[in-house]
Order: C-alpha cells, then structure tokens, then sequence
C-alpha cells in the first residue's frame, strides 16, 4: 500500500514546471498573432515615412540648384557689366536668355548707384519702387557685400507669391549699382518639382511665420499622415519646404495571418523539441552543479585559512570547517547569528562594535589584526582580510572575509622582538667597554679633586689647633667637593642609565633632553680626540614620542663613529656638528662630521649587519641604529658633507607640545 505521508519526489515537484514552458509558448503565440499585425503595420508606415523624407530633401536640393544657377548668372552679368556695359540690343538678348532658362523669372532690373532704373526685363517696376521686403534685404547686401534674398511677400489666396534677389556690384570696391531678379515660388514649384511627387504629396513653400507663400497639389491635398519640413538655405530668407503625402495608413495584407500562423506553429512545434532538449541539459547541469558543490566543499574544508561570509546587516551566512576550528564553535552555533558574535574577546568589543558600524555604513577595513575567543576562553591573534561579495548581477550581497589564525607568528615576532632587545643591551655595554678607558679617566679627575679639597679642609681645621677656624675658607672648599662629587654621580648614572636592560618605554621627550643625556658621554670621546663639539638645536623644537634611552643610543653610536672617522683629520677641522630641524610633521637631527666619507662600495652595505670597516668593529652599530630609529616610525638616511666628511640624519614624526598647567 503506497504511504499518504510519502513526500514527493523531485521528479514529481518538477512535472507541473515542465508543462508550463508549452502553455506559456501558447500564450506567445496569441499574443504574436495580435502583435504581428501591427508590427508589419508600423514597418510600412516607417517605410512611407522616410521614402517621404529621402524625396522631400532630393525636392529641396533641386530648388536650392534651380535657384542657385540663376544666382551664378545674374553674378556673371553683373560683373559684365560693372567693368564695361555691354549694348542696348545685346543686353536685352542676355536678360531673355536668363528668361528662357528659368521660367520661374518674373522680372530682372538694373539700377544704378543711385537706385535709378538703367534697364529691365520681364514685368514692370512697382510704381512706389523696391518692396519693403527687399529693401531691408539690400540693405544687409551692402553691409556683407554679398547677394541676398528677400523674404517672401504679396501672397494672396488668389496670388501667388514673389521673392527677390538683391546683388550689389562693386568696381574696384566702390559700390556702382545692383541687379534685382523677382521670382514666382509658385512657377519655382510647378517647373522644379516632378509631376509624379506632386501627384503623391502636396508641397507648399513657407515663410517664416508658416502663411503658405505658393502650393502644388496635383493629387489633392494631404492627409496629414506623413508629413515632412525642409528648410531652404537661401541667404537672408527664412523659405521651409512643406510636403504632406495624399497616401492613408496602410492597411494589412490578407495574407500576412495566414503566414504567420503558419510560422508560428511551426515555431512551437520547434521550441516544444528545445524545450526537451533544454530539459535534458538541466538535468545533466544540476547533476554537475552538485558534483561541483561537493567538490568546492571538500576544497574549503581542507583550507587552514578560515573563511565567514556576512550579508549586509552582518549576518553570518557561511563558514568554513576551518573558521569554526579558529573560534572553537560548530557551524549551526554561527551561521545566522548576529553581532554580537560569540567569539568576540571582551577586551576587543569596542573595536568589534566599531568595524560592525562600519559594515552596517557600507564600509569595511580591507585588512586589520584583531583577537578573537575560542569557546574554552583561549585569546586567538587573527589576521582578518575582508571584501565585498557580489552576485552574478554585479549587485554587493555583503562581505567575505578571510581570517589567519597568526599565533605562531606572533610568537615568532616576540621572540624576535626579545633578540633585538639583547642584541641593543649588548651593543650598548659592548660601547661602554670601547670608552671605558676614558671614563675612567674622567672620574679619576673629580675624585681627585674631592680628595684634595677634604685634605685641605682638614689641613684648615689642623693649623686652627682649637682656635677659630675661617668658615668662608671651609665652606668653599666643600661646596667645590660637593660639584665634583654631582659631577662624578652624575657620569655614573649616565652610565647606568645606558646601559640597564629595560622593556622600550615611549614617552613624550624632547631632542635637547636627549642631547643633555648622553652630552657627558659625548663630550668624553670628543676631548680624548681633541674634537670640538657644537649643539644647534632651535628653541621651538617639537618633542617626538620616543624611549628614550634608544635615542641616546642612537646618538651615541652615531657621535662616536663621527669622532672615530676624524682621527685622520687636521686638529683645526675637527668639528663635530648635532644640528636640529622640524618641518612637515617630522623632527630630524643631522650628526655632521669633517672626516674621512664613505666610499660607494662601502655605502651599499652600510646598514647591514655584521658588517664594518673596523677591524675591532662588530658590524652592528649602525644596523641597531636603524632598527631603533623605524621602531619609532621614522628614517635613518646618510649623505656627504660638502665640506668633507659625511652628514647621518635620523627623522621622527613630532608630538603636539603638551599645554601648560595654570
């Protein structure tokens, strides 16, 4: 007995979809039959439409010839005429032969500089002279010098109408008279036009205000279905071409439904075998997809990279086997959750609560560090790049983020960090060993000094035997114990200071403050090399968030390799410079020396470690220097000095000066 309570196979949910494709073929076809029609309907009437369109421009472009060769002969008479005015009987047989070659030609007359009538042809002068049409066109004619034509005027419903050009003459640029040609727009028309265009269309010419000024309509008048408008380019007048076909709409052929049914069956008899065979490339296609599916899944899972999708309210859409091993958490514990996240560590929440603004806002940190809290409480330091996740629309669905789980090499760069540390400890004892000699022999001289002045106050307080004793005696000579006894304290704890094994401590500190540190020191080495020391820093330094012990070192590492390279050079030139500058947000001190330089060859490897062109020397100084000095965010960089020698600048971005307490 077959169960009720079966689910449908997918075979079965697909069925009614199958029939749906043919039905929907079916209404396609009602509703082609209907469009078709219509369709052929406007294709025809496009059709009309612009063969009207082709002809009313080849109608405008014989009219525009028509009138243009009659402009070239009345130019050429003219200038017959400007240079020698032929005979009575021989210019009377030029004006008819103009006549004979364009009928259109109601009248042409010659007039004199002085608007006097010289000689006409065809129909006789107004009485009351040149209409006010053609005044106004003469007048912009001898403002350009050039032919112009009137606009068009005495147009009636019982006469046509008439336009005229106006052609000044010039001799030898003075103005000597002009010709006047009238035209008829209507004998333009009748004797332009082919009569088989105006037995299809009825062609009126226009004038500027759209009064009709001549008309030709062998076929009747139009019916206003197709319809076209061309102006004329005649200079001056403002003449438009009008032409309105007598031609209806077109009506359907009987024929065209009985072929496109025709068609139209056959066509759903096609698309029935496509749409088969389209079903068939489904099925192979989903069969495919899923292959795909289970290959991609088992492609991710295999990934050490853990990867999260989000939609758009930060929604957690997807996760990887490998995301949920980073943060302790199976896959149903995250997918569908919402911010706040599970594995957010309490200490991070502000920067979680931050970036998930941020993602609500549209916009995402493409890459950052953060820590996130696997389920047992573990602190996991993660590396997060982040992107957005787009369909096949090109529409953003939300993000996709890529997390490394980076605790092995963190533990790498603290290591690293503590190597670093050992290796500057080092260093710095390694330079208090190099300038032991002579900090042995700066203390001896205020220890010396302290013993020579207690000796002598005791020798005061001897001779005094019980008697008075001079206290302005005594007194100076402790008070000149007691600075020799600051002095010797203050090179030991300079010393300690230097070379004590500390964590880096930043804190806001001023250059001059760490020039005064280590200027014991430096002034030490200097004196023992006979070099002279001078500090240029500038009032209105900026301080600069630094440890201040590493630029001691810095400085001094960077002094005594200066003092060192002027072993060589004369007693007078041995200066030593700590000059400072700010400008742009950074702060640079420059270590400028006379010495030695350094060659090229020695110039690319200078920073490197373990190398050095002393032959006691480690090869480290310098690469500690630099280390210290991008530790801090800033450069260390040489150059030569233009006065011999070399110039080590080291650069640090400067601190807003804390403002006084009142």
């Amino acid at each position: 007995m077959k169960n009720p309570f079966a689910q449908p196979s997918p075979e079965q949910r697909s069925r009614p979809l199958r029939w749906l494709v043919p039905v929907l073929l079916v209404l396609l076809f009602l509703a082609v039959l209907i469009w078709l029609p219509w369709q052929a309907r406007q294709m025809e009437s496009n059709e009309r439409q612009e063969q009207l369109i082709a002809d009313t421009l080849w109608v405008e472009q014989t009219l525009r010839f028509e009138l243009a060769r009659s402009e070239e002969a009345l130019a050429a008479l003219g200038a017959d005429l400007v240079v020698a005015p032929p005979p009575t009987p021989v210019l009377r047989a030029r004006f008819a032969q103009m006549f004979k070659n364009g009928p259109e030609l109601v009248r042409v007359a010659w007039l004199d500089e002085a608007g006097k009538l010289m000689a006409s042809h065809g129909a006789d002068m107004p009485a009351a002279g040149l209409p006010e049409a053609t005044r106004q066109a003469a007048e912009m004619a001898h403002a350009t010098r050039r032919g112009r034509y009137s606009e068009p005027y005495g147009a009636t419903p019982s006469t046509h109408g008439l336009i005229d050009f106006y052609l000044p003459l010039y001799r030898q640029g003075q103005y000597s008279g002009s010709l006047v040609a009238t035209y008829s727009l209507e004998v333009l028309l009748n004797e332009t036009v082919p009569w088989w265009f105006a037995q299809d269309n009825a062609l009126s010419l226009l004038d500027r205000d759209d009064h009709v000024v001549a008309q030709r309509a062998a076929g009747g008048p139009g019916r206003g279905v197709y319809t076209h408008r061309r102006d004329l380019d005649l200079p001056g007048a403002l003449v438009a071409l009008s032409t309105d076909s007598v031609k209806g709409a077109p009506k359907l052929l009987p024929n065209l439904l009985v072929g496109s049914v025709i068609v139209l069956a056959l066509g759903l008899v096609l698309s029935l075998v496509a749409l088969w065979r389209h079903i068939s490339r489904t099925l192979a296609a989903e069969a495919a997809l899923r292959q795909q599916m289970a290959f991609r899944t088992a492609m991710e899972n295999s990934l050490l990279t853990g990867l999260r999708a989000r939609d758009l309210e930060g929604r957690v859409t997807y996760v990887n086997r490998a995301f949920c091993q980073i943060v302790g958490l199976p896959e149903e514990a995250l997918v569908g959750k919402k911010p706040p996240m599970p594995y957010w560590a309490p200490e991070a929440m502000g920067d979680y609560e931050e970036r998930f603004r941020g993602v609500l806002a549209g916009t995402i940190t493409p890459q950052f560090e953060t820590v996130y809290q696997r389920s047992d409480g573990a602190r996991v330091p993660v590396l997060v790049f982040e992107a957005p996740l787009v369909d096949v629309y090109g529409k953003q669905t939300g993000w996709m983020s890529s997390v490394l789980d980076i605790t092995d090499r963190k533990r790498v760069e603290e290591l690293n960090r503590q190597q670093e540390e050992k290796l500057q400890a080092s260093a710095r004892l390694a330079t208090m060993g190099e300038i032991s000699s002579m900090l042995a022999h700066e203390l001896n001289q205020p220890l010396a000094a302290i013993s020579s002045y207690t000796a002598g106050a005791l020798n005061m307080l001897e001779r005094a035997d019980g008697g008075e004793v001079q206290p302005g005696l005594l007194k100076r000579a402790l008070e000149q114990a007691r600075q020799q006894a600051q002095r010797a304290g203050q090179i030991i704890r300079s010393v300690h200071e230097f070379v004590k094994k500390r964590e880096p401590l930043r804190e806001t500190v001023s250059i001059r403050s760490v020039v005064d540190g280590v200027r014991a020191l430096i002034d030490l080495q200097a004196r023992q090399a006979a070099v002279v020391l001078r500090v240029e820093l500038p009032p209105d330094l900026p301080p600069v968030l630094a440890d201040r012990i590493l630029l001691e070192q810095v400085l001094l590492n960077l002094t005594r390799n200066a003092i060192e390279a002027m072993q060589d050079t004369p007693p007078e030139d041995r200066v030593l410079r700590i000059q400072g500058a700010h400008g742009r947000g950074q702060v640079s001190v420059s270590v400028i020396d006379r010495g030695h330089g350094i060659a090229p060859e020695v110039a690319e490897r200078l920073f490197s470690p373990f190398h050095s062109t002393k032959a006691e020397g480690m090869g480290m100084g310098l690469s500690i220097c630099r280390t210290a000095i991008e530790f801090h965010g800033g450069t260390l960089t040489h150059a030569p000095n233009p006065a011999g020698g070399t110039i080590f600048t080291f650069s640090l971005p400067a601190q807003a000066a804390a403002p006084a307490l009142g």
